[in-house]
């Protein structure tokens, strides 16, 4: 910052190179900053200082002597934290306190005093000695109001020590933020409380949810309410509601973890988390996906778990039924053509891309892979994150991707016809091409592409696969137990009348293993269409989704609701599961 004013005032011609040495060694001797010796020197005023750090940060400057500040707005700030960062409180507006600084670019003492307020800080730039002066006035030499903020951390601490009873953290967990290496081990936690109660909080909340086996965090900020849930084996759960107050404390401590802009409030933010802690005494990490959304009473805040331990790479292991997997296996192992994996946003089809380029991924090949996000690395396959923001689209790596010499590309998701256009000629082109759809079942894909603008013969030529998926919930192993269905009702959820006289579903009486739910884990439901040479006459002919899903059932495709019932025969998941994924 020194030498930044020094350069400042020399290229404005405010003050020449000889009065800069003299002010340096003014200042080696004194001390104090760089604009203080110089006004005390008499080389430069300081409303030029001021006028001249307004200009280049574009920050509104201020005359400290001519401002009277209510006493009101001085106790929102203890002297302490004033003093360090040399700021002074000026005035509230709603939920915006206005600061008057003599450094501009300390994001750090805005943070600190965001987080301690509650309120949005509006920084505007004020002369070293004005704001020593109104220091002085308004708070004392040397005196402070440590207490500034010690009720609201008393509540903070007894919000977290509340939610360490309720959700226990493994004692032996030592966890630490990578990158930045920042301690935030459980046996820590008690000594980190009293200091950083939030902190504490974000911990809980993240080694619970670990712990719980949650998919995602969600952070839901309401009019009157803050709410935390959870979502396990796909299901939203309330887990606790943190004082309404401590809203924007929690915020900012996510985002800083994230890296994200925490004075950013009014724009989606995506960032990401790596923790490590010790599990079962071994070191292991965890990826956090984070992303920030404005609602109307502050961001909300979804964190989704990425375990590489979690990541099912089996193909077997998945849920295919036999016949569905030999279908798929052989897809995947043409040297060329197109393999859609479908379904809603949360239904595995990442997993399943994951594991099919597993599969296939030998020395002999060379994969690339454009995702948005990458959720996991893996090894000797070349994945490149999606920016929209620069311009790097799926369009835009795909195009470089071809000139990469690759023999499998895998595209995250097919948005756009630019993106579809470019996957299918290159699936026409000699490549393998795997990629994702948002569309309801495997028929329906056909009928999507076409209205996305590509020709009928385009995608009858490339497709060689469409697999659709949904995730149910599986039975607690450790308390199911069969639960007798009328026949009439298997009947109506897709059972033959044979069937429904000899199957008993089962359903679990919900034990501590699975949080009483009587639900533990999950697993796919697959609906896989095989493009064979009588669908590609239909497909050509304009056929509507109706018609490809007869003729497919006809060739012994197997349908999401019948890969359900299958899975309710062999004593997995049960008919509501089914019932709630899929339709007849």
């Amino acid at each position: 910052m020194a030498v930044r004013i020094g350069e400042l005032l020399l290229k404005e011609k405010r003050i020449t190179v000889e009065q800069l040495q003299e002010a340096l060694n003014h200042q080696r001797q004194h001390g104090g900053k760089l604009g203080f010796n110089l006004v005390k020197l008499g080389f430069v005023k300081d409303s030029e200082i001021t006028a001249l750090l307004s200009k280049q940060y574009g920050v509104p400057s201020i005359s400290l002597t001519d401002f009277e500040i209510d006493p009101a707005v001085v106790k929102l700030v203890p002297a302490e934290t004033a003093q360090k960062y040399q700021i002074v409180p000026l005035a509230r507006a709603g939920a915006t306190l206005t600061i008057a600084m003599t450094d501009p670019t300390n994001v750090f003492a805005m943070d600190d005093i965001r987080f301690m307020t509650g309120y949005n800080v509006e920084p505007v730039v004020a002369s070293e000695i004005a704001v020593l002066e109104a220091l002085e006035k308004y708070y004392g030499k040397g005196t402070g109001t440590g207490n500034g903020g010690g009720a609201a951390g008393t509540s903070a601490l007894e919000v977290a020590s509340k939610a360490l009873q309720e959700m226990p953290v493994p004692t032996d967990a030592d966890v630490e933020v990578l990158e930045d290496l920042e301690e935030i081990s459980a046996e820590t936690l008690a000594k980190q409380g009293e200091e950083a109660p939030i902190i504490k909080l974000v911990n809980v909340l993240l080694m619970s949810a670990i712990q719980k086996g949650a998919s995602d965090i969600h952070i839901e900020p309401y009019e009157k309410e803050l709410r935390v849930r959870y979502r396990i084996d796909g299901v939203l759960y309330n887990i606790m509601s943190p004082p309404l107050k401590f809203r924007d404390a929690i915020t900012s401590r996510v985002k800083i973890m994230a890296k994200l802009d925490i004075s950013e409030k009014r724009l989606p933010q995506d960032g990401r988390i790596k923790i490590r802690f010790q599990d079962n005494g071994r070191p292991k990490d965890i990826d956090f996906r984070v992303s920030c959304l404005p609602t109307l009473f502050g961001e909300k805040i979804v964190m989704r778990l990425l375990d590489k331990d979690k990541l099912m790479l089996d193909m077997t292991k998945l849920g295919f039924e036999s016949e569905s997997l030999a279908k798929f296996e052989a897809a995947i192992l043409k040297p060329w053509g197109m393999v859609l994996v479908t379904g809603p946003t949360g239904s595995g089809k990442t997993n399943t891309l994951y594991s099919s380029i597993s599969r296939i991924n030998t020395p002999e090949t060379n994969i690339m892979t454009a995702e948005d996000p990458v959720e996991f690395n893996l090894m000797g396959i070349n994945q490149v994150q999606v920016r929209e923001n620069i311009g790097l689209t799926f369009a835009a790596a795909l195009r470089s991707f071809l000139r990469q010499d690759p023999n499998i590309i895998l595209v995250g998701e097919i948005r756009d016809f630019e993106t579809a256009e470019i996957a299918i000629k290159a699936a026409l082109t000699g490549h393998l091409v795997l990629s994702t759809l948002h569309t309801n079942d495997a028929p329906s894909t056909v009928n999507r592409l076409m209205n996305m603008g590509i020709e009928p013969f385009l995608v009858a030529s490339s497709l060689n696969l469409i697999c659709a998926q949904r995730l149910v919930r599986r039975v607690c192993k450790n308390c199911g137990e069969p639960h007798p269905t009328p026949p009439q009702a298997l009947v109506q959820a897709g059972f033959s009348n044979e069937d429904a006289r000899t199957v008993v579903p089962q359903r679990g009486r919900g034990c501590e293993k699975c949080n009483n739910t009587g639900y533990k884990g999950r697993l796919g439901l697959y609906e896989v269409m095989e493009v064979t040479e009588e669908l590609r006459e239909l497909i050509l002919v304009g056929s509507s989704a109706l018609e490809l899903r007869r003729k497919a059932i006809d060739e012994g495709m197997i349908t999401l609701r019948q890969s359900g019932l299958r899975k309710v025969k062999d004593g997995v998941t049960t008919i509501d599961e089914v019932v709630r994924e899929t339709v007849k």
